[in-house]
């Protein structure tokens, strides 16, 4: 018995660093996207920004997206107030003021609830949002996040170059102030790669909504969140896999660092908890089997690893597993990490690396079985059901 388990925690290494080249791989296969020489927009988009007690953030969201280089006259911004308790609909009025052509404030509370719908949430935000579009293209973003220059400009070009269904797009973390901040910047840059790779290689589709395009007609067409609108995440996931079902190969990764939105860091460890707890359900819930698979093994592995750091005291045989398994996982990591924050120019995050890394592999076998007992958790002052 005891053998076999040496054997488990050996084959899961392998399997790691399988997974880890083959992410790598398919990053390095990715072709960057370039706006085409003489490139002229012709596509209105709308930016939906869901948005819940945002006062603090939602006037700077709103200016870096109107301060791109994407054509006003092709531009709107839909925010939807989510039953905020703060000044948010009051700064997104004010700021509509000045420019009534391009934002518009929706209130949840001022819409009826369509049927089998929940009240609140982003699902019905960006539901209700997309009913009132005007654009051809829809754009999702978060509140809070910062949209670089040519953000729009990079998605439109790649939607009209290749007319996909889903255009997914890189996110970053900035303002890192502290050890938590810099993990959950590099655990986001590594997604980023392995989000782009997964797509590449055809094997798993994946996406962050804080970066996310696709065309009105094809969320219309699948009648956009039906079937999984009580699911109180998964805005992101489940659509790109909804749409990958029904029109394959027709997702695109942007990899481009122009594309980048950057969002803040969970501010502290009981608000990461709460996050990563929630994409931690999400996750589990996934229909696409290569996602889960991957998923479980690198669980596994990193549970192996957790339980051969207390085992060796009673074995110091798997000392020398334990030390293979380390070693495995810090070369892999390090290799795809080093990748993603060269393309992102953010080489500094790699100083944060060891201890990034030991709280990587604790995270991911505590969360992983937390996500599987603990199917509650607490987003924008609300549990979920």
């Amino acid at each position: 018995m005891f053998s076999g388990y040496i054997c488990l925690s050996l084959a899961l290494t392998v399997t790691y660093a399988v997974i880890m080249a083959l992410y790598l791989y398919g990053w390095r296969r990715l072709p960057c996207w370039q706006i085409p020489p003489d490139f002229v927009p012709r596509t209105a988009v709308t930016v939906v920004v869901p948005a819940r007690n945002e006062a603090q953030n939602i006037g700077a969201c709103l200016q870096s997206v109107l301060g791109g280089s994407y054509p006003r006259h092709l531009l709107e911004i839909l925010v939807v107030d989510d039953f905020s308790d703060d000044e948010t609909g009051e700064i997104v009025l004010k700021m509509a003021e000045n420019q009534p052509k391009n934002i518009r404030l929706l209130r949840l509370a001022d819409l009826p609830v369509p049927e089998n719908m929940p009240v609140f949430g982003k699902k019905r935000a960006i539901q209700a949002a997309i009913a009132g579009a005007r654009g051809e293209l829809i754009v999702t973003t978060d509140a809070d996040c910062l949209a670089p220059p040519d953000w729009l400009l990079l998605l439109v070009s790649a939607y009209e170059t290749r007319q996909p269904k889903a255009i997914v797009a890189p996110v970053m973390i900035h303002q890192e102030r502290h050890l938590l901040h810099y993990f959950q910047a590099l655990d986001v840059a590594g997604t980023m790669g392995i989000t782009g790779a997964g797509i590449r290689l055809g094997w798993q589709r994946m996406g962050n909504g804080a970066n996310l395009a696709y065309p009105k007609t094809a969320f219309e067409a699948m009648n956009g969140f039906a079937g999984d609108a009580q699911t109180a995440s998964g805005d992101d996931l489940f659509l790109l896999q909804k749409i990958a079902r029904r029109w394959p190969d027709s997702i695109f990764f942007l990899k481009n660092a122009g594309a980048a939105v950057c969002t803040p860091a969970a501010p502290d460890w009981r608000a990461f908890f709460q996050q990563r707890l929630r994409w931690g359900t999400k996750n589990a819930a996934l229909p696409e089997t290569p996602v889960r698979l991957v998923l479980a093994a690198v669980w596994l592995f990193c549970c192996t690893i957790l339980l051969n750091t207390v085992l060796v005291v009673f074995s110091p045989m798997l000392f020398w597993i334990l030390l293979i398994q380390v070693t495995v996982k810090a070369g892999a990591d390090y290799l795809l990490l080093r990748e993603m924050c060269g393309f992102f120019r953010r080489r500094d995050l790699l100083t944060w690396f060891w201890p990034s890394f030991l709280l990587h592999t604790a995270y991911i076998g505590v969360m992983g079985a937390a996500s599987l007992f603990f199917r509650k958790f607490e987003w924008k002052k609300r549990m979920s059901k």
